[in-house]
């Protein structure tokens, strides 16, 4: 099956959500001529990723979050989703009761918000958030999903678990580090999970296969939307292959 994924590629303003999200509308009107399957933003776009200041705590994060079930942004969003026919991934802060989650919103082709998911690794700045605890699969007409955020990437437990759990394609909105490093990371981690992964940065849309190939590598600093189309056939033939990582491990001697 193939997908057309939109990346959203700009840089969020710290604290300015309404400017954020004049920028992510203007996208979505240019979207409407691709026919996207899938529209994803950075981590925590709507905020501008308020964390990585010094002087916030959670207290003052708590200001900027967004309650899904009352925000007109996440309505509107919903509103987009169903217009467009397309999946769509917004990163945002989310506020629960006292606590505030490093979230990424998930609206499906009808615009219901099916759910979300919550960075579970936090270091440094993002210890000011509550850590998610779990790692779900979703459910797309495209077939099983996964969701990590940024730094979760770094953990090979993270991609591995998702993809035993059957996930055959990894969205990854992210804010920090997007050098070398990173894509050699994740053309490990999609290789020996034998996954797609979409990693969508303000500056960088990656997007890894199954065999550890770059599908899409985009830097450009005048390109706000990054389309790729993705078949996530190749998935099923690698993981059905010869030498399938996946099934071929033998969790019976990994133990300590």
């Amino acid at each position: 099956m193939n997908l057309r994924i939109g990346q959203v590629k700009i840089l969020p303003e710290k604290g300015k959500l309404a400017a954020n999200f004049q920028k992510l509308s203007n996208i979505v009107k240019e979207s409407a001529k691709f026919s996207l399957d899938v529209i994803i933003t950075p981590e925590c776009f709507l905020d501008g990723y308020l964390a990585t200041e010094q002087q916030m705590t959670t207290e003052m994060l708590r200001r900027y979050a967004t309650n899904p079930l009352t925000s007109p942004y996440i309505k509107e969003v919903s509103q987009w989703a169903r217009e467009k026919n397309c999946w769509f991934f917004l990163g945002c802060m989310r506020k629960e009761t006292k606590k505030v989650f490093n979230s990424v919103l998930i609206f499906n082709r009808t615009g219901q918000l099916i759910g979300w998911y919550d960075k579970s690794h936090c270091q440094t700045h993002d210890k000011k958030f509550t850590p998610g605890e779990s790692l779900p699969i979703f459910s797309g007409d495209f077939g099983p999903f996964g969701v990590m955020i940024c730094a979760d990437r770094r953990w090979p437990e993270t991609v591995r678990s998702l993809a035993l759990k059957g996930a055959r394609i990894i969205f990854n909105p992210s804010y920090g580090m997007h050098d070398q490093r990173n894509l050699e990371m994740l053309k490990t981690r999609s290789y020996e999970s034998e996954v797609a992964i979409v990693f969508t940065h303000p500056g960088q849309a990656l997007i890894t296969g199954p065999s550890g190939e770059v599908i899409s590598f985009n830097q450009s600093g005048c390109q706000p939307l990054v389309v790729t189309d993705l078949d996530l056939t190749a998935v099923d033939r690698i993981r059905s292959g010869e030498c399938s990582h996946l099934r071929d491990r033998r969790p019976g001697i990994y133990f300590l």
